[in-house]
């Protein structure tokens, strides 16, 4: 007998009026839906971070000054050395947006690998639970293809070695976080941090108005879900 996602769960997790049409979508039609959900959500928010003032005109992801340095801000732009500051802040805006697009292929790659066990607790999890898999599978990859165009970038900048020198010599005797010693490695995490804050933002939205996704089958499944 065909098995089916939801006839297992629906009891426990869903409520009886959503039970009664989850029952009717088939393994293959939720997983479908799922991917063609998680899809559209990840392309959405690639679209949106990686292009020019994806990060540098979105204050919430908008990526600042180490704390480490944010001490001397101030300092820099009281004597004259404020376009310094700017110079860096758009700089690593600059180069997350440069690294993002690197990240479709991969999220597309991780929902195409996804497994029916994966599905499962993605649909009957949180309103984040896709992106939470999309964080599993993919921080790694993604930030091994992030770190190197940050790089290119960030050099380009003279004040960005000199953080790292000042940074590093300071993360010796604690007195820089660790995970800002580098402003490479600081602002590819930023970088993640920022893709993944937009993948959830849309997941939610698809899971709260399945109609605005466009796709008969997202709207099927996440339809029955509400």
């Amino acid at each position: 007998m065909r098995t089916r996602i939801f006839a297992l769960l629906a009891a426990a997790v869903i409520a009886a009026p959503a039970a009664a049409s989850l029952e009717r979508i088939s393994n293959q039609d939720a997983i479908a839906g799922l991917k063609a959900a998680l899809e559209k959500g990840s392309g959405v928010a690639v679209s949106a971070l990686g292009r020019t003032d994806g990060f540098f005109g979105n204050g919430a992801v908008k990526i600042p000054l180490p704390d480490s340095l944010k001490r001397y801000e101030r300092l820099m732009r009281g004597v004259g050395l404020g376009k310094h500051a700017d110079e860096l802040i758009l700089t690593m805006n600059r180069a997350a947006e440069a690294a993002v697009p690197e990240a479709r292929a991969l999220l597309v790659d991780a929902v195409k690998r996804m497994t029916v066990q994966d599905a499962k607790g993605i649909l009957t999890g949180g309103d984040t639970a896709g992106t939470e898999y999309f964080k599993r599978t993919t921080s790694d990859p993604l930030r091994a293809r992030f770190l190197p165009i940050v790089k290119r970038a960030t050099a380009r900048v003279g004040l960005a070695q000199k953080y790292n020198e000042y940074a590093e010599k300071g993360a010796r005797f604690g007195l820089v976080r660790k995970e800002q010693a580098n402003l490479d490695d600081y602002v590819t995490q930023k970088a993640l941090d920022g893709l993944f804050f937009m993948v959830a933002e849309e997941e939610k939205k698809i899971r709260k108005d399945p109609v605005r996704a466009g796709s008969e089958i997202v709207r099927k499944v996440f339809g029955a879900l509400k």
